[in-house]
């Protein structure tokens, strides 16, 4: 603390100008700056102002010097800040920004909102790729992998999409085998509405990615039109397991070919990178790294 304390002192007076204008904002006589100033000359070796009796300035080396204890010394008052700010009760506003498939994640959602009642959600729901500094987010939750340097991110997890259909689709027509029998089916798909392209089936045989020329019966940009429709016996479609976890279970979706499934989908969380973690976004990506069991 001492050795800081100088750094302070050297600071003060380089800002000031003068020793004796930094005394007297630092409380101290100007003989006491002039001697610290002093000693932390002589234990780096190297001289740091110019000084006459009508004006004092930085030398090169001082210059340098001074850049490099103002940036300690901010750093120093962030991450004290910081500690202190992590004592008190995450609150305030949080702005994340979902896929449109969002609304499935909602009973975490819904749980993070009683756990911690003095954090106010703003949710917005798009897939399109947001940039999350520029528009103000404080955390991002996407699947697949994102690139960019100034986030971080963790991984809440992962998932194997599923071919379903309902049984009363599936009664006239038979059970798709094999992934070539779904060429005879209705088929329902998901498009990107970031890029309009449509959603791969990740279909495989023994390791072999399987690229099949599949009917486009309807397509939807969005979910949960689509597990409307399998449900009321349009057709077969392709979706993530929580999408349709409810309706697997409830009998009203039946998986298939799941032994021609490989691919592996992955849900992240980002948020801008900072040294310091705000207690809000701490909470947040804790939490749903948790509780947000997609696995």
């Amino acid at each position: 603390m001492d050795r800081l304390g100088t750094l302070g002192i050297f600071v003060q007076a380089a800002e000031a100008g003068s020793f004796v204008a930094a005394s007297r904002t630092l409380g101290l006589s100007s003989s006491a700056v002039g001697k610290a100033i002093a000693r932390l000359e002589d234990s780096i070796g190297v001289r740091l102002f110019h000084r006459s009796t009508r004006s004092m300035t930085l030398t090169q080396e001082g210059s340098f010097y001074l850049d490099t204890c103002r940036r300690i010394l901010s750093e120093l008052d962030e991450a004290q800040a910081e500690l202190s700010k992590s004592h008190t009760a995450p609150r305030g506003l949080l702005r994340v920004s979902l896929p449109l498939t969002g609304m499935l994640l909602m009973p975490a959602l819904s749980a993070f909102m009683r756990a911690y009642p003095d954090i106010r959600l703003d949710l917005d729901f798009t897939d399109r790729l947001v940039d999350v500094i520029e528009e103000g987010f404080d955390a991002v939750i996407r699947t697949g992998d994102i690139r960019d340097t100034r986030l971080m991110s963790r991984k809440l997890g992962s998932f194997r999409h599923q071919v379903v259909a309902s049984p009363d689709y599936l009664a006239p027509r038979g059970m798709p085998m094999v992934p070539e029998d779904l060429l005879h089916h209705k088929c329902l798909h998901h498009r990107y509405p970031s890029t309009g392209k449509l959603e791969q089936w990740p279909l495989s045989r023994d390791g072999v990615e399987l690229r099949l020329d599949l009917p486009t019966t309807t397509i939807a940009s969005t979910i949960e039109p689509l597990i409307h429709l399998a449900e009321n016996g349009f057709g077969v479609t392709c979706l993530p397991p929580f999408a349709v976890k409810a309706q697997v279970a409830n009998g009203s979706l039946r998986p298939l070919l799941e032994d021609y499934l490989s691919a592996t989908g992955t849900f992240r969380i980002l948020w801008p990178t900072s040294r310091y973690l705000s207690p809000k976004i701490r909470v947040f990506v804790d939490f749903m790294a948790a509780n947000l069991f997609v696995r």
